[in-house]
Parts: C-alpha cells; structure tokens; sequence
C-alpha cells in the first residue's frame, strides 16, 4: 500500500494561512545535502520540515520565499550530467505547475529578490552549520543552528517561529491523512518484527523485518530503530544482541511517509511467544497506564495532566505488587514514579517524529510554563492544552535502570518503601514501553496505531503465528 498524495491545494491553503499570520517576508530553505565521505557520496537526502510542510516534495538546495502575496521557489538549475546520472529532471515550468506556486526561479536569482526587502527577511533555525552558513549569507545576518530557544533577539524570526507553531500545532485533514498513512504502514512492521523473532536469532533478524517492511511500502525511518533486548537503555540503537528464550524484545520504531510525516510505535515482546507471570504483571500495569492517558487525550485537557495521569497508575500498580508500600499520594510526592518512568509521557507528532522540537520549548510549552526541575519530569516534552487536531504520542514505561536504583539522588526520598527484594523476583524485566499514536478530537481520542496488538494474549496470538 502506498501513502496518499496531498493535493497541490492543500499546500496552497497552508502558504496562504501562514503569510495571513506575518507581517514580513519569510524564507524557508530545504537545506543541502550531505556528503558521507566524499563529494558524490550523498546521504539520503530530506528537506527541512517547514519547508516540507509548504512544498511537500523535497528538493536539494532549493528555497520558498513567501512575499508580497506570491510564493516563489528558487531551486538549482539542471547541471549538465544530470540526466546521466539521476534521471531527467523537471523544468522549472513544470515544478511551478505541479507545486502550485507563483514561480519557480534559478537559485541565483535569490539573491536579488531578497535585496529589494533590505534584510527585513524572516527565516527560521536549521539544525545543521552547512544549511545556517547558507542562510546566513543570503540574510546578511547570523543564522543559528541549534534549538529554537536560541532564535535570539531577531523579531523577525520569533514572530515567524509563532506563527508557524500556532498553525503546525493542529494538523489540517491532508496532514492528518499522511499522519493515518505512516501509521498503518508502521503497525504492519512491528507485527513484521513480531513474526521474525525467536529465541536464537538476533536483534539484527528483527530490524531487517521490519525496516524491509516499511521500505516495501515507500516508507523512510522516521528515526533511528530501537530494537533491542535491553529496554532499560532508552534510545538503544545498537542491533547487536542474540535474543534467548527469557528476553523481552523492545521495539520503537517508527516510518516516514515521502511528504514526511511520521508515526511513532513502540511494543515490548517475549521472544518465547510467551511472558512470564513476573513479566506479565509489569506489563499489566504499563498498559493500564498507558490506556488511562489516552483516555485523557481530549479537548482542553492540559498535556502535563496526562502524564501525570500514567504516573498514578504505574505507582499504584507497583504498590499493589508489593514493589512500592505507603500511600500513593506520599509516593509520587517523594518522586517515586520517576525511579522507574524517568521520561515523559509523550510529545508532539507531525512531519517530526518530535514535532517542531527544533524550534525548542517554545513549541511544546505554553506561555507561562516551563519545565519542571524534578528528575522525570523534568524530560516531558509538552505542556499544553489539547486540541482537536493535535497529534500525541502516549508512551508510558518501567525500567530497571541500574544507575539509578543505585543513585540516593532518585531513590532516597522513598527509602525503605522501596521493597528491593519483591524487586528482586521481576529480575527478568529490564524494560517495557507501549507506545501509540494519538489524535485529539472533538469527542473520543483516535489511536492512529491501534491495529498492533498490546494486550498480552494478543501478542502472544501473535507470536505463535
């Protein structure tokens, strides 16, 4: 199944809304592709998200400029050996036609279009030095290439980073249909892993399933695959571990759809087929919290609520197990949750996997809020009202970090009532996380990737084939 393509309109639509929203020229570049040791070997290359989100295709090198009521692209010209080597290229007349902008210009002439506004040009941060040196030198001013925290005193610029995050931060029907797309796609690559794993293979075994999955549908990774054995370690790359009878196998892993929206999925599973009755309890209680904070994914209810909903349920779920003792108000005053859901509970899903995080905070937070100090909390990554229209991820989790049940800094405020020989019988639970996409509506929440199992017999329906 391929994604679907959005209509040259709709990316009209969002050009449109956005200059409604500026009161300057704005730039947006699609950054520049990289060498990966010498020139002609390119790293796959990929546009920068707002550029994405206003052209839809990505093309090397080439900028937007929204000015005046006309969106021009200015894009490199055809350099002899082109069609030799990568095919014929579109003409400037058919990329206007088939883009739906103004005009389509060579690259340079961008020069001279941005003379004519005297520097009163906005753009936004990128995240590489190559792509901000370009821009610095078009705009005649420092272009930073970090976190949008850093956008500094330039009016210009933060007006445009609040304009873009107001409207990117509710997803139109065509984005929400990509969105829906990389989701499908995604869920029918973890039960892909699911089926390929069994006790001797390897982690490798079941990135090739998978990955080889998405690509057969068109799809790129939305990031880096985490397919390990080893869940503790939250952003595992490495595929080098055998997978034995004992093991739960953690999957986050997640595809990109050509325009560039992504989905986001992680599931745990026993590479026997089967999860031990220790196993099975701490898994319980992760789905349990996972299920109340999609419940909360509603209008006007404030995102850190949510998380603070998943924390509730995994320490009163801990208790009941005997791991936690006392009160659970007492716990998660003391900062129990964090000792084993030291993350938050989610984030910002559209054309970045962490949507918008390169313009910082100030697209996941509020006005007004600001992150916690607390450890735990300090790592969630949104903090605002839903809205219809918004795209979450829910993904609650436990992990047996060693570093930190060894660490007073996080475990001496719960003290005793940390039960570490009824820990002791979970021994074979290094990590679990459940992860699904979630789209706020006006009524019930939409779980986007509710089609891979999560309920226990499910997945172990699934694993025996």
């Amino acid at each position: 199944m391929s994604s679907p393509h959005t209509p040259a309109s709709a990316f009209v639509a969002r050009r449109h809304a956005l200059a409604a929203r500026l009161a300057s020229p704005a730039l947006f570049a699609a950054g520049l592709p990289t060498s990966r040791n010498y020139r002609a070997n390119l790293y796959p290359f990929r546009a920068k998200s707002h550029f994405l989100y206003l052209v839809g295709e990505s093309i090397p090198g080439a900028a937007l400029l929204l000015a005046e009521g006309r969106a021009t692209l200015f894009v490199m010209p055809e350099a002899d050996g082109d069609a030799l080597w990568h095919g014929p290229q579109p003409s400037m007349d058919a990329l206007r036609e088939r883009l739906a902008v103004d005009a389509v210009l060579p690259l340079d002439e961008l020069n001279g279009a941005l003379q004519k506004f005297g520097g009163k040009v906005a753009t936004l941060p990128t995240e590489d030095a190559k792509s901000a040196a370009w821009l610095s030198e078009r705009l005649g001013r420092t272009i930073g290439f970090s976190s949008g925290d850093k956008l500094g005193d330039e009016g210009l610029d933060v007006a445009l980073a609040e304009a873009m995050i107001a409207q990117r931060l509710t997803h139109d029907e065509a984005a929400i249909e990509q969105l829906r797309a990389a989701a499908r796609a995604s869920a029918r690559a973890h039960l892909a892993g699911m089926r390929a794993t069994h006790p001797g293979g390897t982690e490798a075994d079941v990135v090739g399933a998978m990955i080889g999955s998405l690509r057969r549908e068109g799809l790129e990774d939305a990031y880096g695959p985490i397919v390990t054995v080893h869940g503790e370690i939250l952003h595992n790359e490495r595929h080098d571990g055998e997978l034995a009878a004992g093991d739960l196998l953690l999957a986050d892993v997640g595809g990109e759809t050509p325009e560039g929206w992504a989905a986001d999925i992680t599931r745990v599973w026993p590479v026997s087929g089967t999860f031990s009755a220790t196993q099975r309890a701490i898994y319980d209680v992760v789905l349990a919290a996972q299920r109340a904070a999609i419940d909360r994914v509603r209008k006007g209810v404030r995102y850190r609520a949510v998380h603070d909903t998943a924390k509730r349920v995994i320490v009163e779920g801990l208790r009941d197990l005997g791991i936690f003792r006392g009160e659970v108000d007492g716990l998660l005053a003391r900062g129990a949750a964090a000792i084993f859901f030291p993350h938050g509970v989610g984030h910002l899903l559209g054309l970045d996997v962490h949507d918008m995080e390169d313009l910082g905070d100030r697209a996941g937070y509020a006005p007004g809020r600001t992150r916690s100090k607390e450890f735990g909390d300090c790592y969630l990554r949104l903090d605002r009202d839903l809205e219809p229209g918004m795209a979450v991820t829910i993904e609650p989790g436990f992990y047996q970090v060693p570093a930190i049940l060894r660490d007073a800094r996080y475990v001496g405020a719960v003290g005793e009532d940390l039960r570490r020989d009824v820990l002791a019988k979970y021994a074979d639970v290094r990590g679990i996380r459940i992860e699904d996409d979630v789209l706020c509506t006006d009524g019930e929440p939409e779980v986007l990737t509710k089609s891979v199992p999560k309920e226990a017999p499910e997945v172990e329906a699934v694993m025996r084939g």
